[in-house]
């Protein structure tokens, strides 16, 4: 089972919607992923595998070393892109 952290920077308003998302497709594919939401102030006491979050802070964070594996959603309502990126990092 995974561990998937979806967060932005406040953790408020993108970020809840994005969780309801990603939650859609796990539960649709079935996908070994538990999700949970927060801020980016949540991830560096996070100890899952995976953080969930839009573009331009996935690329931010890129650069700060995190151990886990980074996805970056342009469309937080695109189910199809989710369900893209999930699935490849779910293959890898």
């Amino acid at each position: 089972m995974h561990k998937a952290l979806v967060a932005c920077r406040a953790g408020v308003g993108s970020s809840l919607m994005l969780k309801i998302k990603v939650n859609e497709v796990v539960k649709e594919h079935k996908f070994p992923i538990q999700v949970e939401h927060s801020s980016l102030d949540g991830i560096p006491g996070f100890d899952g595998d995976l953080v969930i979050t839009l573009v331009d802070v996935a690329q931010e964070l890129s650069g700060k070393g995190l151990k886990q594996h980074i996805i970056g959603i342009k469309n937080i309502v695109d189910k199809n892109e989710i369900y893209e990126k999930l699935s490849a990092f779910l293959n890898n």
